[in-house]
């Protein structure tokens, strides 16, 4: 059903299809992150993604994606300085790196679009504090996805937490609706004002990305016209859910529920992104 703006309000049927293009969008993220560590290339980190969506039958979100240049891969991975859209290639993680990968799959004509940001090795306290500002953002976010709220309250929530742990969030990408297509409306910023903007309604479905940046705010786009990175050169991270507004609260529809993937790291995905355990905690589990 279309509500105002063209937003598009999902039935029962239409969000279980989400759910279940979360969930393969989940098991892609979680390869790609198993794959994290010092020497891959970040094309290496690519491929492990696209091999699950593959075992799927899934349609890549990303690739051709129209832009500058239609995008060339399954994900975009973003190395330190990078805050979104790093395109993947020969780049080399080392030691002491911070890797945000972001995904999306289309099953059965639905989108599950989600990012994770992952340590490679050991990483300076900064990059930990970076990390936990960045899903502070995303889980007030996401207990702010309520019926009868309103988008800037999720705005303001996400960018009170970040702000509040002193860091900041980018003023020029934003998230977004998303259902049959990756991008719909509502935009929903990661900042703004409680009380102002769209109504949220029950069936709404919204990608909320905290893109956060340890420096100033300001980004520039690299030649290659995709690659966004930081103006002053400092880290960034980037997380996302695509989140549904429902009667009963919010619902994660790319959580990694039921995972056909065995071991610790499964259960480390969900815990990843709700804080807990904490951020060193799952390095351990990453790096085993």
């Amino acid at each position: 059903m279309t509500w105002r703006r063209g937003i598009e309000i999902k039935n029962a049927v239409e969000l279980e299809h989400m759910r279940q293009a979360g969930r393969v969008n989940a098991e892609a993220l979680l390869a790609a992150a198993a794959a994290v560590r010092p020497g891959v290339t970040t094309s290496e980190i690519d491929q492990a993604a696209a091999e699950v969506l593959r075992r799927y039958g899934a349609t890549p979100a990303f690739l051709g994606y129209p832009g500058p240049t239609p995008y060339p891969a399954v994900t975009t991975v973003s190395v330190n300085e990078e805050l979104v859209h790093g395109i993947p290639g020969r780049r080399r993680l080392k030691q002491g790196d911070i890797v945000s990968i972001d995904c999306g799959a289309i099953v059965e004509g639905f989108v599950g679009d989600s990012a994770v940001t992952v340590p490679v090795g050991e990483i300076p306290p900064e990059a930990w504090r970076l990390l936990e500002a960045t899903l502070a953002g995303l889980w007030a976010g996401v207990g702010a996805m309520q019926a009868g709220r309103r988008t800037g309250d999720v705005s303001a929530a996400i960018q009170q937490a970040v702000e509040g742990r002193g860091f900041n969030v980018t003023k020029d990408y934003t998230g977004h609706g998303v259902g049959r297509a990756m991008h719909e409306d509502p935009q929903v910023p990661n900042y703004g004002v409680a009380g102002k903007g769209l109504v949220l309604r029950p069936g709404m479905t919204i990608a909320l990305e905290p893109m956060v940046l340890a420096g100033g705010s300001e980004t520039r786009v690299l030649d290659d016209g995709w690659t966004v990175v930081s103006r002053d050169g400092r880290r960034t991270a980037h997380f996302e859910h695509s989140v549904a507004v429902t009667a009963g609260g919010p619902v994660i529809l790319t959580a990694l529920e039921d995972p056909h993937l065995d071991g610790p790291r499964a259960s480390w995905y969900n815990s990843f992104f709700a804080g807990r355990p904490s951020l060193a905690e799952a390095q351990g589990v990453l790096t085993s």
